[in-house]
């Protein structure tokens, strides 16, 4: 494990960058882990489906279906993968503050 600082706090990461303490997830560690996946800036798009991943996550203990996400969302894959070039998984999910999905390599 190594660690990843935010504003004079210490998170904790895998080796994938997927933090693991939730529980010190804020909007600043969002941004943070946001530019290690290459986006600079946060939209409100982006927000969108962070905050939709965080909710479901919330809700049932698991990162959403692809299908479900773009279906709830009204996001295409494509856009998704636009917003988060890393992808659903690997990019989306580390910036929402959610455990490494299953499969994610």
């Amino acid at each position: 494990m190594s660690q990843f600082d935010v504003g004079g706090w210490a998170i904790e990461v895998d080796e994938d960058g997927f933090i693991q303490e939730p529980e010190k997830w804020n909007e600043q560690v969002a941004q943070a882990l946001a530019k290690t996946e290459g986006v600079e800036l946060m939209s409100e798009r982006h927000w969108k489906l962070v905050n939709y991943l965080r909710d479901y996550y919330a809700k049932f203990g698991i990162a959403p279906m692809i299908r479900k996400l773009c279906k709830e969302t009204g996001f295409s894959l494509k856009e998704v993968y636009e917003l988060f070039p890393s992808g659903p998984a690997k990019g989306a999910c580390k910036v929402a503050g959610l455990a490494k999905p299953t499969g994610c390599v």
